[in-house]
């Protein structure tokens, strides 16, 4: 039996090459390639097939999350371990209701790892310890969960978190956007409430854990 093909998505390549030592001598998986981005991602399927993509969060450009999004749409049949070290509600709660199999937490053992991969490969679903105790907490201030209604970021809102992140002011967004200023103010609040934050401080890490800025 042939071995699955694993592609592994990530921005650092010293991880990839990390992964892949850890898995050189499995004989029944084989790393066939790294990808850096997400478009990197969806470039590589068009041309090759995979098994498995250990997929992180944090991808510059296409993030983690919209990555998940287009191979669910394009590859329906690529299995999919998001593989990262955050470990928030929002991330792990966003790769599994857009199609992942699982949430790998970055750090864990080679037997974990291993474990994952097969999980992912059988279409079992596969959750670290700190991703199961972040989604058994829940949403703290929002009644989201993961067999509940998703409410996705609008491009607006993800352009308005991206400019909260780059310090613009109420004024200087609703210039940009042709909004107005109190509009501005309700996406901001509205914001904090989807994204489970309780500041802005929480929405610029969100930006900069998914890499918009």
């Amino acid at each position: 039996m042939a071995p699955a093909r694993i592609l592994i998505a990530d921005p650092l390549e010293l991880v990839a090459d990390g992964l892949r030592a850890r898995l050189v001598s499995v004989e029944e998986l084989q790393v066939v390639a790294h990808a850096g981005t997400g478009n990197e991602v969806l470039a590589y399927l068009r041309d090759h097939p995979v098994d498995l993509i250990l997929l992180e969060v944090s991808l510059p450009g296409m993030d983690g999350i919209d990555t998940m999004r287009s191979v669910r749409r394009l590859h329906p049949t690529v299995h999919v371990l998001a593989h990262s070290a955050l470990t928030e509600i929002e991330y792990v709660n966003s790769m599994l209701i857009e199609g992942s199999e699982g949430y790998l937490v970055k750090g864990g053992t080679t037997e974990e790892l291993l474990s994952a991969i097969r999980s992912a490969l059988k279409g079992e679903r596969y959750l670290s310890e700190a991703a199961r105790h972040s989604v058994a907490r829940g949403y703290a201030y929002t009644d989201k969960r993961i067999d509940g209604q998703y409410i996705g970021l609008t491009a607006r809102e993800r352009e308005i978190i991206r400019m909260i992140a780059l310090e613009r002011t109420n004024g200087e967004i609703a210039s940009a956007l042709f909004l107005s200023e109190d509009t501005v103010k309700t996406h901001r609040k509205n914001l904090m409430t989807k994204l489970n934050v309780r500041s802005v401080a929480g929405l610029v890490k969100y930006a900069i854990d998914r890499r918009w800025i």
